[in-house]
């Protein structure tokens, strides 16, 4: 039971998730905690576009679903994400056209519309480039591991439970895609083109 006095920001998920069953408002809480990253990493996948309603269909799904959830985890990301990831396994059309798109032009319309860039370093839209024709090129499965670990900050365990597979498919998955990523971008690692844009956002 949650207490009248105790601040949302101590309660675990898990607290959060029983809670709402008697209270449905309580769910709000979830959703005010993890929409925000999981609305950029939607983003980041699919552009603006569709990224609202993404989200608000994760989140209404795992409302929906809430009294299945293993209350003995007490972080619903993975949970969300695997929700998530299957709601943007609907939309692999047009994430494949967005970096097909990206390669052509290196312009991504995803970031800059969600960052609200001014200047792109000439550099960067070359790695851009690089970065989404090797992502094009990844099967759907690679794909979804490498970016639930590298714009989801999600671990390995998390990703495993996130897509409902062994930690030993998430690695050799992950490893596959770093390899084939890597050779496309020339030996650069792909997560370090990711970092240094985040140190520019």
């Amino acid at each position: 039971m949650i207490a009248e006095t105790e601040p949302v920001e101590r309660i675990d998920d898990a607290a959060l998730i029983r809670h709402s069953l008697r209270e449905p408002p309580a769910f709000a809480a979830l959703f005010d905690r993890h929409a925000p990253a999981l609305h950029r990493y939607v983003t980041r996948r699919l552009g603006d576009s569709l990224a609202d309603d993404v989200v608000a269909d994760t989140f209404l799904a795992a409302f929906k679903r809430r009294a299945r959830y293993d209350l003995g985890r007490p972080d619903a990301r993975p949970w969300l994400y695997g929700i998530a990831a299957n709601l943007i396994g609907k939309h692999h059309r047009g994430e494949i056209r967005s970096y097909r798109a990206l390669a052509r032009t290196g312009v991504d319309e995803v970031a800059d519309s969600y960052a609200d860039r001014v200047e792109e370093r000439v550099s960067a839209v070359a790695a851009h480039r690089d970065l989404a024709r090797a992502l094009a090129t990844l099967s759907a499965a690679d794909r979804e591991v490498l970016l639930l670990i590298a714009w989801a900050d999600l671990t390995y365990e998390e990703v495993a439970q996130a897509l409902g597979i062994p930690i030993g498919t998430v690695r050799s998955r992950l490893h596959r895609a770093r390899k084939k990523s890597r050779d496309a971008l020339g030996g650069v690692d792909p997560s370090a083109l990711d970092d240094e844009e985040s140190d520019r956002g």
